[in-house]
């Protein structure tokens, strides 16, 4: 076991734009406008494949079928079995994404055949205008929404949140969210499931047609009382370790996230369990096993289970573990 880089899968979004490229050093392949990016999937819509090592072009897939708990740690395996739980994906959205919500597991599982999804936005950057529509206002209930839904009177049902970079924002299933205005360039952090209900898709036209709603799932799954949880490096408490200052940002079922501000050499924790790595500024090294591996802005790696690494660098680093 050794720490592992996959190809990034990029995905055109008509909300998308160049900000992988111009944040992340993230190499796009042609002038369209990429909305994903997906780091480590396991998910059929965008397969992880190995890109260095001696597993290189070995899928994420394949090596948790064939190493199991040595791969992704006794627990996870016990849990999971032979389903990756996580998925990790960089958004960069410059139009306004559709309003859509998540389901819970107990309804995906039951209706789609897969987990559903919980997920976690960490702002990297943002315009000093970029609004989120992130949950539904006080007193709106499922026959009011879409009272006012069917007749489009959309300006007094959505809560409406200005965000900035070093937000972090954890949209649980039933959360009703949205990008309204202005750009923003995301790391996300998730389940491993690409199952969203479209509520509303501000009329826009892909490929000269409408986008398909999916209303009466969406209707099923919102939660009209779920309010955002929203976190600030101003607001959040900070663990001071030798060379590295942690943040934690979110603990919960599904997974838990750290963000980690290097300055200098650094000894990770030891986990029983893989971790997943977002660099997402700065350069450094990552030594492991004898080897080192360079970190720089827009890297992604995924850590085996109980693999000691040594981090050395100036980085701003998020860590996603089990």
């Amino acid at each position: 076991m050794y720490p592992l880089k996959f190809k990034k899968h990029l995905v055109k979004k008509v909300w998308g734009g160049h900000g992988f490229q111009e944040l992340l050093g993230i190499e796009l392949p042609t002038e369209d406008n990429y909305g994903e990016s997906w780091e480590v999937s396991s998910h059929k819509s965008g397969m992880s494949f190995v890109e260095n090592g001696p597993f290189s072009g070995l899928s994420l897939q394949e090596l948790l079928e064939k190493y199991k708990e040595q791969f992704v740690g006794e627990t996870v395996y016990k849990k999971y079995g032979n389903n990756f739980p996580l998925l990790i994906k960089y958004l960069d959205i410059n139009d306004k994404l559709s309003v859509q919500v998540h389901p819970s597991d107990d309804y995906a599982l039951r209706v789609e055949g897969e987990f559903g999804k919980s997920e976690t936005w960490y702002v990297i950057d943002a315009s000093e205008d970029a609004t989120l529509i992130l949950g539904i206002k006080k007193g709106i209930n499922k026959e009011s929404f879409f009272e006012k839904f069917n007749k489009k009177e959309f300006d007094d049902i959505f809560n409406i949140v200005s965000v900035k970079k070093g937000d972090f924002i954890d949209v649980k299933p039933g959360l009703v969210h949205a990008s309204l205005t202005g750009s923003i360039v995301i790391c996300e952090t998730q389940q491993n499931s690409d199952t969203t209900y479209r509520i509303y898709d501000f009329d826009r036209l892909v490929d000269g047609e409408l986008r398909p709603l999916h209303l009466e799932k969406a209707g099923e799954v919102i939660n009209f009382d779920e309010s955002p949880i929203i976190t600030t490096s101003e607001n959040r408490q900070t663990i001071e370790l030798k060379n590295c200052s942690k943040e934690e940002l979110v603990r919960n079922q599904y997974f838990n996230i750290d963000k980690l501000f290097i300055t200098g050499k650094y000894f990770d924790d030891l986990n029983s369990n893989f971790k997943i790595l977002s660099i997402l500024s700065g350069n450094g090294t990552m030594k492991c096993n004898d080897e080192v591996y360079p970190l720089v802005t827009g890297d992604t790696y995924f850590i085996p289970a109980l693999l000691n690494i040594e981090i050395e660098g100036n980085l701003e680093i998020l860590k996603s573990y089990l």
